[in-house]
């Protein structure tokens, strides 16, 4: 521990100067020569097994050059007992995800009697074997010709035409799910198939022949919405299968052919995400689509860099890119650390970010006032039809600040006028997605509609964006700096939401962070920002949970597992980001019995920055969803282990790890830290 610091008097620490200075150095050289930061966004290997599968199915086999590399990052991914996990740490394997990988190797050309190919299988059949296996890796296998079209849930087409005010309208889905669901409706629709090569298939995972495997869906019993929608779903492949007339079948193809083409971005994904782009590709080059297209060429090419990111000799596929989160995560921490706006580099990402700005019409508008306009921003390089409303909050607070040290220089005139048009219609926008409980949401407004989670189809993931309070206390930070306060009854309405959803022990749940410890970390410097009490009992109990769960050594840290496992909560190795986070929130609240664990977190960080101005983090901080199907928290371990039957390791979650929280965090922290030392 860092005596030094401990018991430094109240003022600027030397040590905290000396880490802002090589931390801020560390920023100056990773930054891109257009002027924004970009880390790798890790998730599991079914990101590349996917892609390898892809290639089978468009007839592209080995052509791709980063083939083979991208085989190495499956390989080098798999754990000692032969599974893949959804998370570093997982305490075990992850059954689908493990079926994914090894069927991607055997298209690969890997031999089924390969040491470790048995290994992977004897695990495989270990934990039940095919029939456990999610929903949507049965979609994948009936793809390839390993799984009948008649045993995976009816996913018709039909949907694209359901009006908006019809309980499983396409957009009552997340945008997420919608844009995954259109394209796979298609295939669905046309039971597309593209058998493996007689080497390849998966005999070996069928032990007592394909004829003696359980197929048939597995069915909850009870009544309620659930066994309605089962009947639904029987009634549905019923349809497919033996209707000779269906009326309504080609023209919703060719509706979903056409919001396809429609929703194609500029980098030539879909959504900004993975599934609907691998999906996305597929569809279309089933309806005739060749791959000299200009949608295909687009989509195919849009797999190189930055999408893929080699690491050695292996060469990994990301989930999604967040060069506008990190940029202006990072344009945070530097106006923390006192960097000036003026600094070449810093004008660099401001012009940048500020080029990033949509003004085109989304899929937002779906659920909002008509006269709510486009403007904000989106997580990724080109995502036009999907800005979201936690990075155009923190977009928001970057330019804000920044303006307020521009204003008034001859020289940023044009620079400070970009900036007040693109707040001014940014916080328009985010007003208009509102929900009507008082919080934000990542996308849309009011997308909760619980009963589509009891869809067969809706085993894996999230399928609603219901408001969190992580993005909702962002979005009071953003508010704040333009002059809102408690008075103002959207943030009144925010406030109010936000404390009805703490928990009994004082704490929140992290809908895009792991877990509490992000949540809770989240909510208080929001709460703060728009005039809120901080001696009020609800932050005392907050931050006496911090407290209570800071690690002896310092830190704080926080598994994955906790999603599932209330004990977990605010429990685990600590990590850089989280011990951030904590210490972010804690300097929010003016008690002087919380000085104490705020330095002994310096202290961990100061200790643990590395030779180059960064720290290292191998854990899994962050998520795409929990796998809660709702996205929403739970309140009960009984009810997280439920919901879709999962424990610690996560198998029908997906978990992230974003590389650069591992530096704008901590700079935060430590800078925030600073100021307040100084002012006693």
């Amino acid at each position: 521990m860092n005596v030094s610091l401990l018991n430094a008097p109240v003022g600027t620490s030397p040590a905290l100067e000396r880490s802002l200075q090589r931390a801020e150095a560390w920023i100056q050289r990773e930054q891109r020569a257009e002027g924004y930061w970009l880390g790798r966004l890790l998730s599991n290997s079914t990101m590349e097994a996917e892609w390898i599968l892809l290639q089978h199915v468009l007839g592209l086999g080995r052509s791709d050059p980063k083939f083979d590399a991208v085989v190495r990052a499956i390989l080098a991914e798999r754990r000692d007992d032969g599974s893949w996990a959804v998370y570093n740490g997982a305490p075990e394997g992850e059954l689908s995800s493990t079926v994914e990988c090894y069927t991607a190797l055997r298209v690969a050309g890997i031999s089924p009697d390969v040491a470790h190919m048995k290994e992977t299988r004897r695990w495989i059949l270990a934990q039940g074997g095919m029939v456990r296996l999610r929903n949507f890796t049965k979609y994948w296998l009936a793809l390839l010709g390993e799984w009948s079209w008649d045993n995976v849930p009816s996913l018709p087409p039909e949907v694209i035409g359901l009006p908006h005010w019809f309980p499983t309208s396409l957009y009552r889905f997340s945008s997420w799910a919608r844009a995954t669901i259109v394209p796979l409706a298609v295939l669905s629709a046309r039971r597309y198939t593209v058998p493996l090569p007689p080497e390849a298939r998966l005999d070996e995972l069928f032990p007592g022949g394909r004829d003696k495997a359980e197929h048939k869906l597995t069915r909850k019993r009870g009544l309620g919405w659930h066994t309605l929608f089962q009947f639904a779903d029987a009634f549905l492949r019923l349809y497919q299968r033996w209707s000779p007339v269906k009326p309504l079948r080609e023209s919703s193809i060719k509706l979903c052919l056409e919001w396809l083409l429609k929703h194609q971005e500029a980098d030539g994904a879909w959504g900004g995400i993975q599934p609907p782009w691998v999906w996305g590709l597929m569809a279309l080059h089933a309806e005739g689509y060749a791959l000299k297209h200009p949608v295909l060429v687009a989509g195919l090419k849009a797999f190189d860099e930055p999408w893929a990111w080699p690491i050695g000799d292996a060469t990994y596929i990301q989930a999604s890119n967040s060069p506008v989160w990190d940029t202006g995560l990072m344009g945070l921490a530097m106006l923390d650390a006192e960097v000036s706006p003026e600094a070449p580099h810093f004008l660099r990402a401001i012009d940048w970010l500020l080029e990033q700005e949509i003004g085109s019409w989304g899929d937002w508008q779906q659920n909002v006032d008509p006269d709510v306009a486009p403007g904000g921003w989106a997580f990724e390089f080109a995502n036009d039809a999907y800005p979201d409303a936690d990075d155009t909050a923190v977009v928001i607070t970057v330019l804000q600040r920044v303006r307020a040290q521009l204003a008034g220089h001859p020289a940023h005139a044009e620079r400070v006028a970009r900036i007040d048009g693109a707040v001014r219609r940014a916080e328009a926008w985010l007003r208009g997605l509102q929900s009507t409980n008082g919080g934000w949401a990542a996308f849309d407004k009011d997308n909760d509609t619980k009963l589509i989670t009891k869809i067969p189809f809706c085993d894996f993931g999230e399928v609603l964006d219901p408001p969190s309070v992580d993005v909702t206390a962002h979005v009071l930070e953003a508010f704040a700096l333009r002059g809102a306060t408690l008075e103002d009854p959207a943030v009144n309405r925010a406030v109010t939401w936000i404390l009805a959803e703490q928990e009994p022990e004082g704490s929140w749940f992290g809908r895009w962070g792991c877990n509490h410890v992000y949540g809770t970390g989240a909510v208080l410097p929001g709460l703060a920002a728009v005039g809120f009490d901080m001696r009020a009992e609800c932050v005392q109990r907050a931050a006496s949970w911090l407290v209570a769960h800071q690690n002896a050594d310092g830190g704080w840290g926080e598994t994955c597992a906790s999603y599932v496992d209330r004990a977990s909560r605010g429990k685990g190795p600590s990590t850089p980001s989280q011990t951030a986070w904590a210490i972010l929130g804690l300097l929010t609240v003016p008690e002087a019995r919380l000085r104490e664990p705020i330095r002994r977190g310096l202290a961990w960080l100061l200790e643990r920055q590395t030779a180059d101005g960064t720290w290292d983090e191998e854990q899994y901080t962050a998520t795409g969803f929990p796998g809660y199907g709702t996205g929403a928290r739970l309140t009960s371990d009984a009810a997280a282990r439920r919901a879709l039957g999962q424990d610690e390791s996560l198998q029908r979650a997906f978990m992230i790890r974003y590389d650069l929280y591992r530096h704008y965090f901590p700079i935060m922290a430590i800078a925030r830290a600073r100021a307040a030392l100084a002012e006693g």
